[in-house]
């Protein structure tokens, strides 16, 4: 008498599916293009705080806003430019880059998750016909916009 022992071809395809299966709902279930999009976000409305936090420190040790700022855009508007990187001269973006001096106000100006363009942040600038700034980052992910007004 022969004794056999061992799975059968039948056996392991069967367990490899239901661990396929399995692994699948979990990748579904966790979604991780969603929660790399929310964290990017964080970031995102961070560093959009920590801009306006700097603007507005700047104003009320200077009574002046860093920069030339346009006024009376909103945020995915074409009125609104985005903020150079420190260290560019940068036709068409507003320069507030005098934030940075000494570090005062802020160490370096931040920089969009995903980079931003070659000569900007990522974030944009505008202020009001009544003096009130605002910082958004229209690139924000899912549909959702970031902004702050002070």
């Amino acid at each position: 008498m022969i004794n056999k022992k061992g799975f059968t071809l039948i056996e392991i395809l069967l367990v490899v599916a239901a661990i396929a299966i399995l692994a699948g709902i979990v990748i579904i279930a966790i979604n991780p293009a969603k929660q790399l999009g929310d964290t990017r976000n964080a970031q995102r409305h961070s560093n959009v705080l920590t801009i306006a936090n700097a603007v507005n420190q700047y104003y009320i040790d200077n009574e002046e806003w860093p920069g030339t700022i346009d006024t009376g855009g909103t945020c995915g508007n074409e009125l609104v430019q985005e903020i150079c990187k420190t260290g560019y001269t940068c036709s068409g973006k507003t320069n507030i880059s005098n934030l940075v001096l000494n570090q005062k106000y802020i160490v370096s100006l931040p920089i969009d998750p995903l980079g931003g363009t070659s000569d900007g942040t990522g974030y944009y600038i505008t202020k009001s016909t009544n003096d009130r700034i605002t910082i958004c980052a229209p690139d924000a992910e899912q549909n959702i916009t970031i902004s702050i007004s002070r």
